[in-house]
């Protein structure tokens, strides 16, 4: 449910309690300093808009280069890929994009441990100590309950000459999910001792 818009009579001030209060009882200084933000806040919701349209339509043109330079080529991108960097004929200025992707697993996780925990089962046996932990230590949950996604994916670094270890890899891969992805975008001009410094566009920052 959003909230009413309070229609402010001329010559009144809401304060922060709401309440509607005449201008004349107001102190003037108290007037120059709600004009002074007021202002500063609607220039900085100026740039944050501004920035907001200069990434959208810069990663579209990003876009755009790609597709034309795969076509000389002959190849046809189908939709958004990773990262890359653009750069100028002289090296001056750089644009980079990154594509950061939030990684989950379905259900099939367990099913991969359910696998490799049979694998465990058998090693005990045998000398591999060391790698019983590796595997172990990567279904552990941190204090919130999560398993790190790192020390799964980890997993699949290792080449195990068993059938039960090579499902549970497969049923890892398959299991993974893509929630979410958040793409960067970092603009940089080399300066005289040839470092590539970040150019900031955030308003905010110091």
């Amino acid at each position: 449910m959003s909230e009413e818009t309070t229609i402010i009579p001329e010559g009144y001030r809401q304060d922060a309690l709401g309440r509607l209060v005449p201008v004349g009882q107001i102190k003037p200084l108290d007037l120059i300093r709600d004009d002074l933000v007021t202002r500063l806040v609607a220039r900085a919701s100026e740039i944050r808009r501004a920035n907001a349209d200069f990434r959208t339509k810069t990663l579209d043109e990003i876009e755009a280069f790609v597709s034309l330079s795969a076509a000389e080529y002959g190849v046809e991108l189908g939709g958004k890929k990773g990262n890359l960097t653009l750069t100028t004929f002289d090296g001056r200025y750089k644009i980079q994009r990154a594509i950061q992707e939030r990684i989950t697993f379905d259900e099939r996780l367990g099913t991969a441990k359910a696998l490799i925990d049979k694998c465990v089962t058998r090693w005990a046996e045998g000398s591999r100590a060391e790698l019983i932990t590796l595997v172990t230590d990567a279904f552990q949950v941190d204090k919130t309950g999560r398993i790190s996604t790192q020390r799964i994916l980890s997993l699949r670094k290792l080449d195990f000459a068993d059938a039960d270890w090579k499902r549970a890899m497969t049923a890892i891969d398959d299991a993974i999910t893509v929630a979410s992805s958040k793409t960067q975008l970092r603009i940089y001009e080399r300066d005289a001792r040839g470092e590539y410094q970040y150019i900031n566009l955030d308003p905010n920052a110091g």
